[in-house]
Parts: structure tokens; sequence; C-alpha cells
């Protein structure tokens, strides 16, 4: 851990339901390593304190190091699971990502990091959207996620409008120049991801092997 994410809770939303991949992503293999393996060694690399939000309990993951806990509001998705991670966590701020995102990049984090460290919300905005599964939280999203997921609104992007919240939304151009091909926000929902995933991986690996 540096310095720079010292008072931040790592979060690894990793509920488990997988409807458009067929079979349990969180255990599928990129590399020689799952994909929520592949996740939490990037938190290990960067937080004290990294906790897994399932919802409901793995058997698989009883050996792990770090806090597994479940759903404190079941049936809502990722913005249950975030509300979870926030309350649990024992820093005042998280960085709060998915299990199925496999090229999360530490030097990326640590910038969003270092961006804002005051706002309550830092999220980045691309073409595509906003992405709150690669994004930074403090505990004052709380009561606005708590509201959310009463009303059965579980677009966690949504909690950038609210009221009494201070967000910092990142540009594309801004995540441009550290990841280009925003590769860390790149989620497998399906086959054709993983696949895509495996080839990216694979091609990164070989670039790489000719740089040494």
């Amino acid at each position: 851990m540096n310095h720079s994410t010292a008072n931040m809770t790592g979060v690894l939303l990793a509920g488990g339901k997988s409807r458009r991949m067929g079979q349990d992503k969180r255990f599928l293999e990129l590399e020689g390593r799952t994909l929520l393996e592949r996740a939490l060694s990037v938190l290990e690399s960067l937080f004290s304190e990294v906790i897994v939000v399932v919802a409901e309990p793995v058997p698989q993951l009883s050996g792990l190091r770090h806090r597994v806990v479940t759903d404190l509001i079941p049936n809502c998705a990722a913005l249950g699971g975030l509300y979870t991670g926030l309350s649990c966590a024992g820093q005042p701020r998280v960085f709060a990502a998915g299990c199925d995102m496999p090229c999360l990049d530490p030097a990326v984090i640590k910038w969003m990091i270092g961006l804002d460290r005051h706002s309550d919300i830092v999220m980045v905005q691309l073409a595509s959207g906003l992405q709150p599964m690669h994004a930074i939280y403090s505990k004052a999203c709380l009561p606005d996620l708590e509201r959310m997921a009463v009303a059965h609104n579980l677009k966690v992007q949504e909690l950038c409008q609210a009221s009494g919240l201070s967000a910092r939304l990142v540009a594309e151009a801004e995540v441009r120049r550290i990841d280009p091909q925003f590769l860390s926000f790149l989620n497998v929902n399906t086959p054709a991801d993983l696949e895509f995933a495996r080839k990216l991986i694979a091609s990164r690996r070989a670039q790489n092997c000719k740089k040494g």
C-alpha cells in the first residue's frame, strides 16, 4: 500500500449473477487465474483493506484472507453491492470495481485517487457512458444509495445527480492520456467478451515480451 491509498478501502463487487455468460464468471480463467483472482490481486496491491461483496455465500471464497460480506440489501444488483461494501468499509472512501474487469490497472486507479481527494464521487465519463463500477465513493453516499435501493432505482450512475453529494466526473480526454484504449473499463459479460479479453491479454503479453 502507498500513501495515496491510505484512507481508502478496496471493494470488489462479486455478486455472482452471470445470466449472459451462462456460468459463474467469477471463476472463469484468463491466463491461469480466475477473473476474481485477477481483479483481487490489483486491489491487494493498492489497499490494506479489501472487501469482497457477494450476493449470497460462496463456499469457494471461504479461504480468502479478505473479508467477504453478503449483500445487506438483497436483489439490488451492483447498487446493493456498493451499498454493502461502503457500509462495511473501515475507511471513509472506497474504490469499487467489478470482479469481471480483467484489465484493472493500478496506475489508472492511483491516478483517479490523486485527481480529487475530497469529492464524494469520482467517476469516469466515456463516450459510452458513466463508469460506476470503476469509481470512488465516500460514505456520504450511503443515504442516497439506500434511498435508491428502496425505490429499486438501481442505476448507480444516477448517484452523481444527488443534490447533497459532490461528484468529480472525469472526461474521456483525461483518461486517454493514461489509458488510451480504456482497457481498465473493459468488462466480461458474455462468452464473446471473454474471448476478446483472452486475445487482448495474449497480444499485450506478446508485445511486452518483444519490448523485453
